[in-house]
């Protein structure tokens, strides 16, 4: 009796997890997820009959039905609140400080209808063995024939499971060498992503396969290269040496009125030749005093061409950053009438149409996106890791290097996911502030999500006379749950978005970010004043898309995040669409728009603010691009889907989009570019997981 429940037990939990949260419906998924869970039910059925004393055999077994259930149940309240499964170092490294922080926002989630109601369902088991089975099960040790006979069901069943996964070419891919937590839950079940992480972790690999295919070239546009005739297709392609806008020219006094006709010189203009963002680095000879995948990494970096500098290197020179990181920020708030102050910030700055936030470990995962320019391949546990490293190519440590003030600030609790031990180590020279270590002393609303305005009210008076400053904020007064009884922003502006055409839902989460417009047209305000908004950049991206929304909900079934968006949240790309904003006053007085109308992402900030401000570095050390040069255009997610000007590749379907009807995709256009986004993820696998920048800061500045 207890081995037929044993058979099926994970199956149970999987199904309850999964139509609790993704609703996964393809068939093959479905089957692959109950032969591994038969597997993984036989596998602890042998483990708790293993022991000679039947006694300690009831005790193990009882633990299983206590703990297994609340694992899964876990993992469901992760998914409703964060949209999201969260890997082993997520919830190791980090998020426990945040979910004891947001304790009351996960009692809501327990205390309703569903929450119990998925509380029960999982605990059916544990109800069902201690009040019928335990008093009728054997508990003595497994015979030989039975340990064997057990043995061979679950060997059967795994190899089943492996067949099928490897003769899917899809399944093939996200188990192996494209292995993605998220996708092998949503396609192969909870346990089976949970073994392959702890495999990962065990083996220090973390994410899983570390390799790289050097088939292809990966930094530049190499459509030609590839045999395609620019000419027979819809082709897109960035301007390889677009002149910088200049400002729009005062209206100039007649110079002569003589009837003399000057005869204008024909100059012949010369192309500007740029030179190479890169370093004097002999990656291959480099390669040769490693052994492992350091060695692998510098042979992958060798083998990619460095972009090229343009007419915007340098553009920002010597000017002050203001960096910001905003809480659960969508794009799709921003309205002229309403948040004057973003739609100028968006739409009279560099603009960015086709921007995404790849959403991957919560509000640490967005920061170490937008601050290191990699996906956070390690989960919650990435920036800890990174930051044990040598870091030089974050804006911190870029600009200190350059004598410039620097200071970063949240207005929360500094101790959520470490931030007093790690922002302490991005490079600005005054450090960290968050509530805790003074940021306390400017925050006189009380309640939570405390306010962006009041924490931009209380430190930019302590650093704008010390110029030239890189300060760094990460807000916090867009963060859910939404809801004017339970959120102190929502409250505080619920009467600016009453009259919206949107549910309440929608307009207490647009109340919340009224207050960051309210900070940004402090900041804006302050620089004009103290004149320096010409010599001030103002950068802005999301952490992560606005997942405190909905509750219940996966993919395609977001209805408070679509009605935002205006359309039917379906994928990873569209749920993580967004703007990025960079702004300064000298921007404003430029005759046209700068805009960059290729697909672009979090991991392209770092590359374009370096090349901007003039900063010496190599393009090939970050796996995304400065938007401005002659690199090819990939935006791309831990999911490993991806958009080039040409379409859409979602992994999950194997499916290709193209832009439109008529394009011509070229033969082999989708694999080259699978093959690159595959490198660069294992790229930043590599970095995190190996301390590489270690290996590349000797390289550069000697042994210290």
């Amino acid at each position: 009796m207890l081995l037929i429940a044993f058979i099926f037990i994970f199956s149970y939990f999987e199904y309850i997890l999964n139509s609790s949260t993704v609703k996964t419906d393809d068939s093959l998924s479905l089957l692959i997820s109950f032969l591994f869970s038969m597997f993984f039910g036989l596998v602890f059925y042998i483990l708790l009959r293993v022991s000679k004393k039947p006694k300690v055999n009831r005790i193990t077994t009882n633990i299983f039905f206590i703990v297994v259930p609340f694992i899964y149940y876990v993992q469901f309240l992760i998914y409703r609140s964060f949209k999201i499964f969260y890997d082993v170092n997520t919830v190791t490294n980090g998020a426990g400080g945040a979910l004891t922080e947001f304790m009351g926002d996960i009692m809501r989630l327990i205390l309703n209808f569903y929450g119990i109601s998925r509380l029960v369902l999982f605990y059916l088991p544990t109800i069902f063995y201690f009040i019928y089975l335990k008093k009728r099960v054997d508990e003595n040790r497994l015979t030989k024939n039975e340990f064997i006979s057990t043995g061979v069901i679950a060997v059967i069943a795994y190899a089943l499971a492996l067949i099928i996964t490897y003769v899917s070419p899809i399944h093939r891919s996200m188990y192996s060498y494209e292995y993605s937590f998220q996708n092998v839950v949503e396609n192969m079940g909870f346990g089976t992503g949970l073994r392959l992480d702890i495999k990962n972790i065990i083996m220090g690999n973390s994410g899983g396969d570390t390799s790289f295919d050097l088939s292809y070239a990966d930094s530049e546009n190499d459509t030609e290269d590839i045999g395609i005739d620019k000419d027979s297709y819809y082709y897109v392609e960035f301007p390889k040496s677009r002149p910088i806008p200049t400002p729009t020219p005062e209206p100039e006094n007649d110079v002569s009125e003589t009837d003399e006709v000057i005869e204008e010189e024909i100059i012949e203009e010369v192309p500007v030749e740029y030179g190479y963002n890169s370093l004097d680095i002999d990656f291959e000879a480099l390669a040769e005093t490693q052994s492992g995948i350091n060695k692998d990494l510098d042979l992958y970096v060798a083998s990619l061409t460095p972009s090229k500098k343009n007419a915007y290197t340098g553009m920002f020179e010597g000017k002050n950053l203001i960096f910001i990181s905003a809480e659960a920020f969508s794009c799709d708030v921003v309205d002229e009438e309403r948040t004057p102050t973003l739609y100028r910030l968006i739409n009279k700055g560099i603009q960015f149409p086709d921007f995404i936030q790849p959403a991957m470990a919560g509000t640490t995962g967005g920061e170490y996106s937008n601050i290191f320019g990699l996906l956070p391949t390690a989960g919650g546990k990435s920036m800890g890791t990174m930051t044990e490293q040598k870091i030089f190519l974050n804006m911190g440590q870029a600009l200190n290097r350059l004598g410039y003030y620097g200071k970063a600030y949240h207005n929360n609790t500094d101790t959520i996911y470490k931030r007093n031990i790690t922002h302490n180590k991005l490079g600005y020279s005054d450090g960290f502030m968050g509530k805790g270590s003074g940021m306390e002393e400017f925050l006189t609303t009380r309640g939570f999500p405390a306010s962006d305005c009041e924490m931009m009210q209380g430190t930019f008076p302590t650093y704008v006379d010390k110029q030239p400053f890189n300060i760094y904020y990460m807000s916090v007064s867009g963060h859910g749950q939404y809801g004017r009884s339970i959120n102190q922003m929502s409250y505080k502006n619920y009467d600016r978005v009453a009259d919206l055409p949107y549910s309440d839902q929608v307009k207490c989460y647009i109340a919340n970010n009224m207050e960051l417009e309210d900070a940004l047209t402090y900041l804006v305000d302050s620089l004009e004043k103290a004149g320096i908004a010409d010599d001030t950049v103002i950068v802005m991206s999301p952490d992560h898309f606005p997942y405190g929304l909905d509750n219940d909900a996966s993919l395609g079934n977001m209805p408070y995040l679509s009605e935002l968006y205006g359309y039917n949240v379906e994928t990873y790309l569209q749920r993580d669409h967004n703007r990025l904003i960079i702004w300064s006053g000298c921007i404003e007085k430029m005759e046209e728009p700068i805009i960059v109308d290729s697909p672009t992402s979090s991991l392209d900030i770092l590359p374009t603010l370096l090349n901007l401000f003039g900063i010496e570095f190599d393009s090939r050390l970050l796996p995304g691009r400065d938007v401005f040069s002659d690199a090819e255009a990939i935006s791309f997610d831990s999911a490993y889907d991806w958009k080039t000007d040409l379409g859409t590749y979602i992994a999950k379907r194997g499916e290709f989009i193209p832009v439109n009807d008529e394009i011509v995709i070229p033969e082999g256009y989708v694999s080259r570019i699978k093959t690159v986004v595959r490198n660069k993820y294992n790229f930043c696998k590599g970095v995190l997981n190996n301390k590489y920048y270690n290996h590349i800061y000797d390289a550069i500045y000697g042994d210290s």
